[in-house]
């Protein structure tokens, strides 16, 4: 299904046959009840990506079905945040008669808060000089009344301009808490704001509070980290990216959060440094033997988790595992399955109208 056909009156079956797919593949390992998290049935996508076409005096978006390749023009994006739709109208008005901003723009991407803030990414094949810096300089200008902060960024190889900033503020409310993450351009960040809003709360209700430390993998920019640091005594986190490693950094001392450590490493490279096999300089200032382990928090990518973290992960007495991959996702539980049991489980509609699944899972040691 291409955005192009969506039909908000088809969610509803939409979402029951993903429940249905779900309870299946895990029905081997549990039989409880799934927690259901239906998205908004439009304007809950917070980031988009679309090629810009020239065609002769006209240009506009398009995407690609995934399928047939056909070119799907968009003009208005039924999944985007309503901020966004506003912001893919504003810039092709405003470069479409600007042959400095128009000539060889072939991508443009946004990235959108709830708190109407935004970065809108403009790439390019050319390199991009003084000229195309002033131009786009008065762009931004001309399009921050429409967000309560905005950043413009031109790409071209190995260029990146960046007018404003480069990263967003967002704010989700969870109970009476108000946190705050740090977005960053070309960084990942969960791309729907009311789901990612429920799989941190499914997340927290999941553990409750516990005596013991958190470990968690693939941290990301903390979005999971600060609000569960309130329910351990310790957190260590742990991250391959840079930047995002910063944002997480960031955003504690934005939350008051001082009871968390980050660290960027890969997941393979810390499983490594946790059994001992190899000295990690960026471990230097951390004893892990200071902490007390009891619960692991993972969120791989789609190939799920390796067999040395798969390893170090069934040295614990819990694992809450956030899956993007249902298949994988069942293939690790089955190599964990003589020593847990999968206790809580919850589908999360990232992506509604496609195919894939985002799901939760508690896993808790079984009794000797």
């Amino acid at each position: 299904m291409t955005y192009k056909t969506i039909d908000t009156a088809e969610y509803p079956a939409q979402f029951a046959d993903k429940a249905k797919r779900l309870a299946a593949l895990l029905s081997p390992y549990y039989k409880g009840e799934l927690d259901l998290h239906e998205s908004p049935r439009s304007h809950y996508r917070m980031r988009a990506e679309f090629r810009v076409w020239h065609e002769q005096d006209d240009l506009y978006y398009i995407m690609f079905n995934p399928e047939t390749r056909e070119k799907i023009r968009m003009d208005q994006f039924v999944p985007g945040s309503e901020l966004i739709n506003t912001l893919m109208t504003a810039v092709r008005d405003y470069v479409i008669d600007k042959p400095i901003l128009r000539n060889k723009l072939f991508q443009v991407d946004f990235l959108t808060t709830t708190t109407n803030e935004a970065v809108i990414s403009c790439l390019y094949h050319k390199q991009l000089d003084k000229e195309w810096e002033e131009a786009a300089e008065q762009m931004h200008k001309a399009l921050s009344s429409l967000t309560a902060k905005l950043g413009l960024i031109g790409r071209a190889r190995k260029q990146k301009h960046v007018i404003g900033t480069d990263e967003v503020i967002e704010s989700l409310t969870l109970g009476q808490h108000s946190w705050k993450t740090v977005q960053t351009e070309n960084a990942f960040t969960q791309p729907n704001a009311a789901i990612n809003q429920q799989m941190i709360t499914w997340a927290m209700h999941a553990v409750g509070t516990s005596s013991h430390d958190l470990l968690e993998l693939y941290c990301g920019n903390g979005n999971f980290t600060l609000p569960l640091a309130t329910q351990f005594e310790h957190v260590l986190a742990t991250e391959i990216s840079k930047r995002s490693v910063a944002s997480a950094q960031t955003a504690a001392q934005m939350n008051k959060v001082d009871n968390v450590a980050f660290v960027r490493m890969s997941s393979e490279e810390f499983s490594e440094a946790l059994k001992g096999d190899v000295e990690k300089r960026r471990l230097q200032d951390i004893d892990l033997t200071s902490y007390d382990f009891g619960t692991v928090l993972v969120d791989p990518p789609r190939a799920g988790l390796d067999d040395l973290t798969l390893n170090v992960v069934s040295e614990y007495q819990r694992i809450l595992y956030i899956s993007c991959n249902p298949e994988t996702l069942i293939q690790n539980i089955e190599a964990l399955s003589d020593k847990f049991d999968v206790t809580k489980a919850a589908l999360f509609d990232q992506f509604p109208y496609t195919h894939h699944i985002e799901a939760g899972v508690l896993l808790e040691r079984k009794a000797d």
